[in-house]
């Protein structure tokens, strides 16, 4: 009797050890393993009218819409947080103020140039800026003023003067300057035949940032389109520049950017917009840690193919825009709450000086298409990767290696207005949905991602 009962026992902790060991490998795998969100990043909400928004607007030139009601609407339907810059006169601030959008108040409706701000007087301008501080009024809506388009750097010592008083009359509110692109001229002998004012473009940005104190370092590129879509290499390696160069000086001095980028044909003669170039645009910027993104233009009588017609209709183009934009007002704040530790290419083609994988935790991607990567960090440590598309023809497939062997990777879905998490798994497949051949169910296996031309998708690193 007690042989048998001793036999027994020995089977049930036979068994137990087994269900001990072999629980913890299952929970290990378990497809419902979610990465817990400590950053609470699919529940950030911003605040209207905060100059610490991430930025989603247009150009800032006059306020041209005749009917200014369906205007403004439009722009608020479309994902803009941002209005256009005019005065008080032009603009419909109440309007505005309901609808979400934050207003940029111009003097009279006036752009003054660079040169405009160099032939006045400290006095003079601490006057003009005053004035148009006082013509705006008391809007909450207002976040900001206009100061100046594309200056060179010669007229940096009064812009200073005039961010200085945008400061004094309305603390808390921005001067929006926006600078010329690194495709602009540099100084030469001839100050006439330099837009820059400095020997490159690097001093320029520095000078900005020395002189003036700005709030943000702005600049426009538009050289997605003028490189006919990236066939013009050399062209297309400007847009990417760019991106590096302002980010190297925002991360520096602790300034946030701005990306001001194409949204109409930007002349006759190049490619128009699609989702495909609008997407890169947006993404790259993104991928960067861009702390706001504008479009040129909106609505502008001298390009075709705006988001808004000659005739105030909507066009194929604000379809476009529309979703895109509604893709950075999910990402946009997430990316804004995280800290740009890295960016890399894994194409040495787009240009030599770009750096290239290996990351600080992206080890190596396989892809047949180029792409772009940002690092990020939070605040708990957390890292994040975004990955971009820059083939504007083909989608890419991308196997994402890290330095965490087999690390569980999970996508922040911007599908939904509210994100949430989808994790890169392999999927138990059967039949033809594994394919036929060797290499169709090797693929099939493997855990990979996909993206459309142009597409980025930001990825949460579990860490596991």
């Amino acid at each position: 009797m007690n042989a048998k009962v001793n036999f027994f026992r020995l089977q049930l902790s036979v068994i137990l050890i087994i269900g001990m060991l072999t629980v913890p490998a299952f929970a290990q795998v378990s497809n419902n393993f979610k990465p817990v969100d400590d950053d609470g990043i699919l529940s950030i909400k911003q605040n209207p009218f905060d100059v610490n928004n991430f930025v989603i607007g247009r150009d800032f030139h006059e306020n041209k819409f005749k009917d200014q009601e369906k205007g403004l609407k439009g722009m608020a339907a479309s994902y803009f947080n941002v209005s256009d810059a005019s005065d008080a006169k032009k603009q419909n601030i109440a309007l505005c103020e309901k609808l979400g959008l934050g207003v940029v108040i111009s003097a009279e409706g006036k752009h003054l140039t660079g040169g405009d701000w160099m032939k006045m007087s400290d006095q003079e301008i601490d006057d003009y800026v005053k004035a148009m501080v006082k013509s705006g009024g008391n809007s909450k809506a207002i976040i900001g003023y206009h100061i100046c388009d594309e200056p060179s750097s010669l007229a940096f010592p009064k812009l200073a003067v005039a961010v200085a008083a945008v400061r004094k009359y309305a603390p808390g509110k921005m001067a929006t300057i926006n600078l010329y692109p690194n495709y602009a001229t540099l100084w030469t002998l001839d100050q006439v035949k330099s837009q820059l004012g400095t020997k490159t473009y690097k001093e320029y940005l520095e000078q900005v940032v020395k002189v003036v104190n700005p709030h943000m370092i702005s600049y426009d590129n538009y050289m997605v389109q003028f490189s006919m879509d990236q066939q013009v290499k050399s062209r297309a390696a400007a847009h990417y520049t760019n991106i590096m160069d302002v980010r190297e000086i925002s991360l520096k001095h602790n300034i946030p950017w701005w990306n001001v980028v194409s949204s109409n044909q930007i002349r006759h003669y190049t490619t128009i917009p699609t989702m495909a170039n609008l997407l890169l645009q947006a993404y790259t910027s993104l991928a960067a840690g861009a702390g706001g993104v504008r479009w040129f233009t909106y609505h502008g009588l001298s390009y075709d193919y705006n988001p808004i017609d000659k005739d105030e209709n909507k066009t194929l183009t604000w379809r476009y825009l529309q979703e895109v934009n509604r893709q950075l007002s999910v990402l946009g704040p997430i990316v804004k709450k995280l800290k740009s530790t890295g960016v890399y290419f894994t194409d040495a083609s787009i240009d030599p000086t770009l750096p290239l994988l290996p990351g600080q935790h992206v080890q190596s991607i396989d892809s047949k298409q180029p792409l772009m990567v940002g690092e990020f960090v939070s605040e708990k440590g957390n890292k994040y990767v975004m990955i971009v598309n820059l083939d504007l023809e083909k989608s890419a497939r991308f196997i994402v290696n890290t330095k965490i062997p087999d690390e569980r990777l999970f996508v922040v879905s911007a599908g939904e207005d509210v994100p949430y998490f989808s994790e890169i798994a392999k999927k138990k497949l059967n039949g033809t949905m594994r394919g036929n051949t060797k290499e169709q169910i090797e693929m099939s296996e493997q855990n990979a991602y996909w993206l459309p031309a142009g597409q980025g998708v930001l990825i949460k690193c579990s860490g596991k």
